[in-house]
């Protein structure tokens, strides 16, 4: 993980809430653009199995693979790594009480989840990329 970070994304598209309404609806809204959480195991990617890319749901940007999510039984889909380092930012989040690292996409700002290390999963990263299904688009692989 890259160190955390809280300046404004340079490219970001500079959408006014109004724009970001038409072109999101309500749930995806209130999790990309005002930093919400859908309920657990709600969510359409928390037990898909597809090949594919998981996408930005605001801006298109690819930002995960199929071939790093893994089944945590979290409630949301989970990741071990990002697509590429620059395809999303972290930020400190201390909101709840908690202290943890925020992960949003690096093309347009919008808030994707969370990331947590030390959980024990078996993974390559020890990291758990804790993402919102509803931030997301899966582009499935070709046949």
């Amino acid at each position: 993980m890259s160190d955390t970070q809280s300046t404004p994304v340079p490219n970001a598209p500079q959408l006014s809430d109004a724009e970001w309404r038409e072109r999101l609806s309500k749930a995806e809204f209130d999790v990309l653009r005002k930093g919400g959480t859908e309920p657990a195991f709600t969510g359409e990617y928390t037990d898909t199995t597809t090949a594919g890319v998981y996408a930005c749901r605001a801006c298109g940007a690819e930002l995960f693979t199929s071939r790093e999510k893994f089944g945590s039984h979290c409630g949301w889909p989970s990741f071990y790594a990002p697509l590429a380092g620059e395809s999303v930012r972290y930020i400190e989040d201390s909101s709840f009480g908690m202290k943890r690292v925020e992960v949003r996409c690096a093309s347009c700002d919008g808030h994707l989840g969370h990331v947590f290390e030390g959980e024990g999963y078996d993974t390559p990263t020890d990291q758990r990329y804790c993402i919102n299904s509803v931030s997301l688009t899966l582009r499935p692989e070709p046949a």
